[in-house]
């Protein structure tokens, strides 16, 4: 067979296992329009909003079952909530997020992850900024909802509390009101203890996401990653939370900005505010420095599952007529994409 007619069937072969979606499923004309613009233009924008989505969903989540149990306990509701269910719904949201918006901005949701993308694969820093404050800004505005939606059940908690004259000693604690929202830790607790916990826990989660998403990890593929991520958030909720944990810097400052947007200085959380936003970030860090000089090999064999994913995500960019860079980059670091799109999107 010639060269020629081998690139042709190599060609041919690599155009029907990469189709893209219009082919199958046209879009209508205004939709085909805005994307064309999208990626030329706004690429920026968009993979923030996925990953202020992303935040969102999974805050929404865990925000929404802390509510039903902290005010259930106050108004003595049984059966409204329980600590089991609040690390389903964190672990259901991380799912979620994923399952949205990964596709559009490699599914980070977490400044200790992001950081890492910055540090070990080249996420431009500006980027990397951007990502933060958009997952800041999803938390924040979850939080916010869950307060709306659950208003008057909150207020009659509070009104509860006052007459009860535990107001002060609850209110800003993990059984409060304030804790639906912000992080706090038990009156009394021992921060040194506290800030162990919170690094074991960051660092077991970065170690569990670095390894499947790792692409010679044959025991995790694209579709079981998600849920292995998620049980363990799962994990370490249904253990260690009641310790104090925030095991995301997003979901600790969005929460915190929300509790003093709605309850004013009262609800900074002292010492402990920046215990909790700041641990996940260097145990993060050093549980990918760890995975790499323990775990990773890159002799290994790629999972086949993954080579589709990178093999499309490379057809996608060419597509979209991304520069090498971009497709060369790392899974972790979704791509240096803030240079300019040309008009092959």
């Amino acid at each position: 067979m010639s060269p020629a007619a081998l690139t042709t069937m190599t060609v041919t072969e690599q155009e029907r296992e990469h189709i893209a979606v219009y082919e199958v499923v046209p879009r209508p004309a205004v939709f085909s329009l805005w994307e064309r613009r999208r990626n030329r233009q706004l690429h920026w924008l968009v993979e923030c909003i996925a990953e202020a989505t992303g935040a969102f969903l999974y805050t929404f989540a865990g925000a929404g079952a802390t509510a039903a149990y902290v005010l259930g306990n106050i108004l003595q509701i049984p059966g409204l909530g329980s600590v089991l269910q609040i690390g389903i719904a964190y672990a259901v949201g991380i799912a979620l997020a994923m399952a949205v918006c990964l596709s559009t901005s490699h599914g980070q949701f977490n400044p200790g992850i992001t950081i890492h993308a910055m540090v070990f694969h080249g996420l431009p820093p500006l980027k990397a900024f951007r990502y933060i404050i958009a997952q800041i800004f999803g938390a924040y505005i979850a939080c916010l909802l869950v307060y709306i939606q659950y208003k008057q059940l909150i207020h009659a908690a509070v009104d509860a509390l006052k007459a009860k004259g535990v107001y002060d000693t609850t209110m800003f604690t993990p059984s409060g009101p304030g804790g639906i929202f912000g992080l706090y830790v038990n009156p009394g607790s021992n921060l040194g203890y506290v800030l162990v916990n919170e690094f074991v826990c960051d660092f077991v989660l970065g170690l569990v996401i670095f390894a499947c998403t790792e692409p010679g990890n044959n025991l995790s593929t694209p579709t079981t990653m998600p849920w292995l991520i998620s049980l363990a958030y799962g994990v370490v909720v249904w253990g260690y939370a009641p310790i104090g944990l925030a095991a995301n810097s997003a979901r600790d400052l969005g929460g915190r900005f929300a509790a003093l947007t709605l309850f004013g200085r009262a609800a900074s959380g002292g010492n402990y505010a920046a215990l909790a936003s700041l641990t996940n970030i260097p145990a993060t860090l050093l549980a990918g420095v760890f995975y790499e000089l323990v775990f990773n090999d890159s002799t290994r064999t790629i999972n086949p599952d993954w080579q589709r994913v990178v093999s499309a995500r490379h057809a996608e960019l060419e597509r979209k007529g991304r520069s090498a860079s971009a497709r060369a980059s790392s899974l972790h670091s979704s791509g240096s994409s803030d240079e300019k799109i040309d008009d092959k999107a």
